[in-house]
């Protein structure tokens, strides 16, 4: 938007040509994210408090956890606004990728609004129900894998890349698709999943968003690109702005959500978030990179997964408890240790997939 006023502006003082940049824009993105989330959470947090939009604790869950219910819930739509805005005042929306991204993050964050809508307002513990959250999820992920398929102008938009090894690059076809709409789908409920303790899922989601938006600059910068010997994406490196406000955005929140929370997430920020990483790993080509950048993420989906296949088949469990951020609770390690434990764990792990754009 501001991008439009800067192009006419500069025909009477080539000083507004600096706004051209995309990384002065991708620092203007945060920000304006961050500045937009930290003015109005209190503001939100009073409506959120005043209409007893509080969340539900498990009585299974742990006994800490119980002094959390009432906690205002669904603060993830703050976070939306916030990155929806700076967006689109900083962002090219001549982009397609810019509004790919976009609409599949606001689409997974309404499912999350419904879901929790009905959970925390209605009082309706099922909430939305899973065939009906996983249809919506399925339509936002068919969707943007099917545009980004046939806006493809070239091979290395659909290829597989696999990280260090330059040599290793798989042509996927029409298994593209499929395989954006699980990258999608699966990153945004891997996020939900460890979105379960004060700040647990908040930052590990802006480090990765922060690194997505390097790798989207260089993937969009041509030179950069062959330099690095990463697949050059015409019109990718806009995605910096959009990184940049989940990166503004997310800060913002976690101002409110660090220990001990005056917010939570809830669906609507969760899913929304996840969907946007798997969004933007996807176009940059480094799906395989998200899931070593988001190994927290996807440690807790996978204790998720061996607990429900252990109980079913032997009748044990693994954990003391799923997702893997119980489990440690339930040893004894208070609530902050295992948060930034797992920041650190985060942290470590994107330090590694940054370290694949040289080591090749």
């Amino acid at each position: 938007m501001l991008l439009l006023l800067a192009d006419f502006l500069t025909r009477y003082d080539s000083g507004f040509a600096v706004f051209q940049y995309l990384t002065l824009r991708g620092i203007l993105g945060v920000l304006t994210a961050m500045a937009i989330s930290v003015l109005i959470g209190p503001v939100m947090i009073r409506k959120l408090t005043h209409y007893q939009i509080g969340q539900s604790v498990r009585d299974d869950g742990p006994q800490s956890h119980l002094s959390k219910a009432g906690t205002p819930t669904m603060g993830g739509a703050l976070i939306l606004i916030a990155i929806a805005f700076s967006t689109l005042l900083w962002g090219d929306l001549s982009n397609l990728y810019v509004w790919v991204v976009l609409v599949v993050t606001l689409v997974f964050g309404a499912v999350g609004w419904v879901d929790d809508y009905r959970k925390v307002v209605e009082k309706n513990s099922r909430g939305l129900p899973a065939r009906w959250k996983y249809f919506w999820q399925s339509i936002a992920g068919f969707g943007a894998a099917v545009v980004l398929y046939l806006s493809a102008s070239g091979p290395a938009e659909t290829q597989l890349i696999v990280p260090f090894f330059k040599e290793i690059v798989v042509d996927m076809g029409l298994f593209f698709i499929v395989f954006t709409y699980f990258v999608i789908v699966g990153t945004s409920n891997a996020v939900n999943l460890t979105d379960g303790l004060d700040g647990l899922a908040i930052l590990p989601t802006v480090m990765v968003a922060g690194a997505l938006g390097i790798f989207s600059y260089l993937s969009g910068h041509i030179r950069f690109a062959e330099y690095l010997q990463i697949p050059y994406i015409l019109g990718s490196g806009e995605l910096i702005v959009f990184c940049g406000a989940m990166v503004g955005a997310g800060l913002g929140f976690l101002w409110f959500n660090t220990y001990p929370a005056q917010v939570f997430m809830g669906d609507v920020g969760a899913l929304a978030l996840g969907a946007a990483l798997g969004a933007v790993a996807v176009i940059v080509r480094q799906e395989l990179v998200l899931v070593i950048m988001g190994g927290v993420f996807v440690m807790e989906t996978v204790s998720v997964i061996l607990q429900v296949g252990s109980y079913k088949l032997t009748g044990r469990r693994i954990f003391r408890m799923a997702p893997l951020h119980h489990h440690f609770e339930l040893k004894g390690w208070p609530e902050p240790r295992v948060i930034v434990r797992f920041w650190i764990v985060t942290v470590i792990l994107v330090l590694v997939g940054l370290a694949s754009l040289k080591i090749r």
